[in-house]
């Protein structure tokens, strides 16, 4: 097992990564930018480093000072967390090639799943179902128009190096293709530097489910059930729960099994997320995050089963010791992201949290790095709290929840607490009867 991880990332799940490591015994490193130096990781650390100036460029995704670092202070192995450089194929590359052990898949498969067009051939070859749409790449007005002609519309115009909803753009009709495919291509070009874009049948009303998956390389897999990530608010997730209420035993053992199988076929290794979209009792793929997710609270939750622990073990050679056989689902869980953003007009609202209390109790646990007097800097990704609540039922979940939301206080600045609190009110919500489209007209509704 290791001795020291270096943890390279910041926030809640810098602070969820040194903890597992302190339950395992390992001493942590961690790396801040000079806006975090006051980083409740950074005080918990055994070591702490400050690698640049507040924008990431020059900090988090200084992938020089990272390794540097790490050489310095004689850590084995660097944890990459969520975001910056967990899914950079070339970051894992020159870890392996400084002698120090990528917590994370081999970078060949985080290239494959990073590139979309390239994931979704994976997908095919993999057994995967997948969504009606082009051949690869789209590279020209007129094989776009072919393509459109072809599945039928609507159809949606995807960048190929995309995610959080950037370079994606509908056409309703043959006579909205031509700006959706210009407007994709540019806002790619723009957001990744690659302008490459594919297309893919349009879902009027599906799901978002997600499938994790923790594979040991070893020729060891499992499925720990799905994720109900449907809740979104231009593409980002807002609340998510686990297990889906949209699914029965049959679907989700269906799912899960075929997702297992794909990646024993793959030979993955760690922790990821294959998402589908859901519709009329069908699943279609539509990514593999080749790292661990905002969200993965939820599953550990219903399953008992510590996924960052997994995934340093995994890491340090250990095969799984857990077959599909043992995996449990007890009960039902919801996750909150509540965001330094105020509640309807969601602009960032950074500054200093002068009263914090998170809420308690039988299933409660509540994933953040925030204290009283904690200043949420500007820079970076607006998440500061987990909330996170579990029952045997969803109904208890559901009126654990909204009892935590009525608890929680973060005073001194705006956050999404209030529209959580309006959200677990709703019938709709309470039915379980949403899809990615729901939440955005929902709060058209409620202006």
């Amino acid at each position: 097992m290791f001795e020291k991880v270096l943890i390279a990332n910041r926030g809640e799940i810098a602070l969820r990564i040194h903890r597992a490591c302190r339950e395992m015994g390992i001493s942590t490193v961690a790396v801040h930018s000079a806006a975090d130096s006051d980083a409740m990781h950074v005080r918990l650390a055994d070591e702490s480093v400050c690698i640049g100036p507040a924008p990431s460029n020059k900090s988090y995704l200084n992938m020089a000072a990272i390794l540097t670092t790490a050489t310095m202070t004689g850590a084995n192995a660097i944890h990459p967390g969520v975001g910056f450089l967990s899914e950079n194929a070339r970051f894992a590359e020159m870890v392996e090639e400084h002698g120090l052990v990528f917590i994370g898949p081999e970078p060949k498969h985080i290239a494959m799943m990073g590139d979309k067009v390239q994931a979704k051939e994976a997908a095919i070859k993999l057994g995967l179902p997948v969504v009606p749409g082009s051949d690869g790449a789209v590279t020209s007005l007129e094989e776009a128009r072919s393509v459109g002609a072809s599945i039928g519309y609507p159809v949606l115009v995807k960048a190929a190096a995309g995610g959080g909803g950037r370079g994606m753009k509908v056409a309703r009709n043959a006579d909205e293709i031509e700006d959706a495919y210009r407007m994709a291509r540019n806002e790619a070009k723009a957001a990744f530097g690659n302008d490459e874009v594919y297309i893919e049948k349009y879902l009027t009303r599906p799901r978002h489910i997600e499938v994790q998956i923790l594979a040991d390389g070893q020729g060891n897999a499992l499925h720990l059930g799905e994720r109900d990530c449907s809740l979104q608010r231009r593409h980002q997730k807002v609340l998510e729960e686990a297990p889906s209420p949209a699914l029965n035993a049959e679907a989700r053992a269906r799912i899960g099994e075929i997702a297992r199988q794909a990646m024993l076929t793959l030979g993955y290794r760690s922790a990821g997320t294959i998402e589908f979209l859901y519709e009329d009792g069908n699943f279609y793929f539509i990514e593999m995050n080749t790292r661990l997710q905002v969200e993965h609270p939820i599953t550990e939750m219903i399953t008992g089963i510590d996924l960052v622990r997994e995934q340093i073990r995994i890491a340090a050679g250990h095969p799984l010791t857990i077959r599909q056989e043992d995996v449990t689902f007890t009960g039902h869980a919801v996750e909150c992201r509540i965001n330094a953003e105020h509640p309807e007009t969601f602009v960032p609202s950074p500054g200093k949290i002068l009263d914090y209390h998170p809420p308690g109790g039988l299933g409660v646990r509540v994933d953040s790095a925030i204290y009283g007097g904690y200043r949420v800097p500007p820079h970076y990704d607006s998440l500061i709290a987990k909330l996170v609540v579990h029952g045997q039922t969803r109904n208890e979940c559901l009126m654990r929840l909204r009892r935590c939301l009525e608890e929680m206080v973060i005073d001194g600045i705006e956050t999404t607490l209030p529209l959580h609190r309006r959200l677990v009110e709703d019938l709709s919500f309470i039915n379980g009867n949403y899809d990615i489209h729901w939440l955005e007209k929902w709060m058209a509704a409620h202006r």
